[in-house]
């Protein structure tokens, strides 16, 4: 008897001790963690090391003399911080249309956990600072271009979105910059080698989003994105959605131009047998796409395009290096 009052007072002094430490406020150590960590959400830091990743290989590819260079370095830096400022900044731009889809849902200024005014001066910040390293520790034309891309991914792409689906278009431009700003920033100039590699990044985005936006193209319909061209953008998904053509138009385009970096000698038959094979098989699957458009089929586009890509930057660059 004795006993069990012994063990009901020790579960009645637990269970207060448990509801005190629920109802302590947070300590300022526990506050500064949560906020850092809605920055580091602010800054999409998985797209920010993707981008740096092309960055690097396109620096590898312009460079002519060691890879790992305090060059690079530095053109990380720079364009790291630009990058992070453009993430931020098109959650700043688009925080009303973010809380109307599902897997955006949660982001921190939907939710109220940063305040819109930080996350401007937050993204102004990054920019400004990363443009200006740039000019004064790489060169101006890699600042320009850091700084172009800034404006047209956050001023043109993102408010043009509730607009018309020619934002995608546009879009793909500064998409398809990290690599030629890598390039740029080893020292060399707007030459044919930074063409080819813009053009290979500019063609592999399009069957890469349009199998993501026609997988949420409820989604973004609902939240007001023209996201796909025509009647794609309805909420129901038309049965007849172009969404496929055009990903097979792009993938059997991104073919042949794949080739440009053997033409200019960055790379040699390994890049070029690489550069065909990855190429059909992205085709392949936008035409599996095209002729049946499922979420499954829209999903091994995607699957592809994640897979194709570092593989054919990750094999150009090896050919060119061990050449």
């Amino acid at each position: 008897m004795s006993q069990s009052i012994v063990v009901q007072e020790k579960e009645r002094t637990e269970g207060v001790a448990l509801a005190g430490a629920a109802l302590a406020p947070p300590s300022v150590r526990d506050l500064a963690v949560a906020r850092m960590s809605n920055y580091l959400v602010l800054a999409k830091p998985r797209i920010a090391v993707m981008v740096l990743i092309t960055v690097g290989l396109g620096f590898a590819l312009g460079t002519r003399e060691s890879v790992f260079s305090w060059a690079l370095v530095q053109g990380i830096v720079g364009i790291g911080l630009t990058a992070v400022a453009s993430g931020a900044l098109n959650q700043w731009w688009e925080r009303e249309t973010d809380g109307q889809m599902v897997r955006t849902a949660k982001r921190p200024l939907v939710t109220g956990r940063l305040a819109p005014l930080e996350a401007l001066v937050f993204g102004l910040l990054l920019g400004g600072v990363g443009v200006a390293y740039l000019h004064w520790q790489v060169n101006p034309l890699t600042a320009w271009l850091a700084g172009l891309t800034l404006v047209a991914y956050t001023l043109v792409y993102t408010p043009l979105k509730r607009v018309s689906s020619v934002a995608v278009i546009l879009g793909a431009i500064p998409g398809a910059m990290p690599p030629v700003l890598g390039w740029t920033a080893s020292g060399r100039g707007l030459d044919a080698g930074a063409f080819g590699l813009f053009a290979i990044l500019f063609l592999w985005q399009f069957p890469h989003f349009l199998a993501i936006a026609w997988m949420y193209r409820g989604e973004y319909a609902r939240a007001g994105l023209k996201m796909l061209p025509g009647g794609c953008d309805q909420a129901d998904g038309s049965p007849n959605t172009p969404a496929g053509m055009l990903a097979v138009v792009y993938a059997l385009l991104l073919v042949p131009v794949s080739l440009q970096p053997v033409l200019v000698g960055l790379a040699g038959w390994v890049y070029l047998v690489t550069a065909l094979g990855l190429g059909l098989w992205y085709v392949r699957s936008a035409m599996i796409f095209q002729a049946n458009p499922t979420r499954a089929t829209a999903r091994g586009v995607l699957l592809t395009s994640v897979m194709y890509l570092p593989v054919l930057l990750g094999v150009l660059v090896a050919d060119h290096v061990l050449r």
